[in-house]
């Protein structure tokens, strides 16, 4: 009996061993040769993330690949969704971090934990190929809520970990779409139904609305959310928080002039990311202040309009590593109504992503604010260069390796990743 227990200790011990050393991980890798969906990828490691497994982000291995716990269930689900992996040994998965570890080599991993809970900033009505944001989000298969300025004001952010503001106009101006829409049918009933909710809300004037919302989503930042905003949603956020108190509207939009002088009583150390730019005075320009680079990009043509992914050390600055992991650091450029930020207004503590050097603008910005962070986008549609009102949306199964779209999903994809001691 004793001699039979002894044996049983030995096979099973075996069987433990043999099954360490033929355990397997799923890489998805992301270089821009072997992967054939990008976008989607986000979305599995997402959705397994969901399942309650952890993943590691490979951070500037093969592109920033991904690195799963391997199952039945996530094999199936890449097939399904046609994103390329690779099932392989523990030794191989071994042997991939020694030299991800390796002090040589600009990479690094970070553990990736918990599906964040995201939230899209929106109104009612908007269809997912309105933004950028939803568009890929829908396409990735990775879920969120929609919320607007009730959810805002009644203190739901506190339900998400991630939060991403819809191409709005936080100043109440309505987008400044006044000069060439004033007579528009759409345009008309979006202000209609604004100053209906302003009411609702206990606002006598939509600008009044909007700054509330806009501090409620300051303090959601301030207590350690994290806050990704696109195009025009950049700089009237923070021309709403420095205008805080100062009536910067015209009759058109609130029924009574603007404050005199009230350039002069602008406060730019209310902002998060930009500084000393000036507000457009005239209320039929569509243009909020010269902070964007829309109308200062003459010389630039479309097919020459690229911007520069800025490269970082991935052991020592892992969060900007994360947010431009990407198949390439040179990503086409694309218009919108704020289409990138002029240097000179860029506060000195914010990080520039991306820029265009020769034309003295940044792309993709990234900042601190109290416990949490935010990240600028520039633009409207990564793959729609000038994108207008009513046009068709864009078919990502088109673009499944869009760099412009990838980095919207580093955003999403890093507030899962667990925190790492400060090294010293």
């Amino acid at each position: 009996m004793n001699k039979n227990i002894y044996i049983n200790i030995i096979a099973i011990f075996i069987l433990l061993i043999s099954q360490s050393m033929f355990a397997s991980f799923i890489l998805i890798p992301m270089d821009e040769v072997t992967q054939t969906n990008h976008l989607k990828a986000y979305g599995i490691t997402y959705w397994s993330l969901q399942q309650g497994n952890t993943a590691k982000w490979l951070l500037n291995y093969e592109g920033g690949s991904f690195l799963l716990e391997d199952n039945k269930a996530t094999r199936n689900e890449c097939r399904i969704r046609g994103v390329t992996f690779y099932v392989i040994s523990d030794t191989q998965a071994g042997q991939i971090l020694e030299e991800i570890s390796s002090p040589s080599k600009n990479m690094d991993e970070v553990i990736l934990e918990k599906a964040p809970k995201i939230a899209v900033y929106s109104p009612s009505g908007n269809f997912p190929w309105d933004d950028a944001v939803t568009l890929v989000l829908t396409y990735a298969e990775i879920p969120f809520d929609v919320v607007y300025d009730e959810e805002v004001l009644e203190e739901k952010l506190l339900l998400y970990e991630w939060l991403h503001l819809h191409h709005e106009d936080f100043t109440g101006q309505f987008g400044r779409f006044y000069g060439a829409y004033k007579t528009a049918p759409w345009y008309i009933e979006q202000k209609k139904d604004a100053k209906e909710l302003a009411i609702k809300l206990g606002y006598s004037k939509v600008s009044e609305a909007k700054l509330a919302v806009s501090l409620k989503i300051r303090d959601f930042v301030i207590g350690g959310g994290f806050m990704f905003a696109m195009c025009s949603a950049t700089d009237s956020f923070d021309i709403a928080l420095a205008a805080e108190g100062v009536d910067i509207c015209e009759a058109m939009f609130d029924g009574d002039p603007s404050e005199i002088d009230y350039q002069n009583k602008i406060d730019f150390t209310k902002t998060l990311a930009f500084k000393n730019f000036t507000l457009v005075r005239n209320p039929v320009e569509y243009e909020f202040s010269s902070i964007d680079m829309t109308r200062k990009r003459a010389n630039i043509k479309r097919t020459s309009d690229y911007f520069a992914l800025q490269e970082f050390s991935a052991k020592w600055d892992p969060i900007p590593t994360m947010l431009c992991q990407n198949h390439t650091q040179i990503v086409k450029g694309f218009m919108g109504q704020t289409t990138s930020f002029e240097r000179k207004t860029v506060k000195s503590n914010i990080l520039v992503l991306g820029e265009n050097k020769s034309n003295r603008e940044a792309r993709y910005i990234h900042g601190v604010k109290g416990k949490g962070m935010f990240t600028f986008y520039g633009g409207h549609d990564p793959e729609d260069y000038q994108h207008k009102v009513g046009d068709p949306k864009t078919e990502l199964d088109l673009h499944p390796n869009s760099p412009g779209y990838r980095l919207i999903l580093n955003n999403v994809l890093f507030p899962a990743a667990k925190k790492k001691k400060q090294k010293t």
